[in-house]
């Protein structure tokens, strides 16, 4: 019983850490560099277009993750041919901001 509600406190500040880091960033530059980074295979509402998926409303973890996962220089799936060079540059605000922006506004 203890060790659950330790691992439930542990688990609900990490979140918390998480969601107050998405909102920390700054949506704007997350938009612009959305615009003119990732508009063009993702679309321009990010609902995804092609082999591209949607990226709205998806978490900012996962965001954050998969753009540091690709910047690293590590494959994930069938388009990290395509992603590795556009993540390559991406310093960790822009990361925040990006991940803050289709987290919370792209839908």
């Amino acid at each position: 019983m203890r060790r659950t509600v330790l691992f439930t406190m542990t688990l609900t500040l990490g979140l918390t850490q998480a969601q107050a880091q998405a909102q920390a960033a700054d949506t704007a530059v997350g938009k612009s560099l959305y615009a003119s980074n990732c508009a063009q295979c993702h679309g321009p509402t990010a609902k995804g277009m092609a082999s591209f998926p949607s990226l709205a409303g998806r978490d900012a973890d996962y965001i954050q993750s998969r753009l540091k996962t690709y910047r690293a220089g590590e494959k994930v799936g069938p388009n990290s041919s395509l992603m590795i060079p556009n993540a390559r540059n991406l310093s960790d605000d822009d990361i925040a901001n990006l991940s803050a922006f289709l987290s919370n506004n792209a839908q």
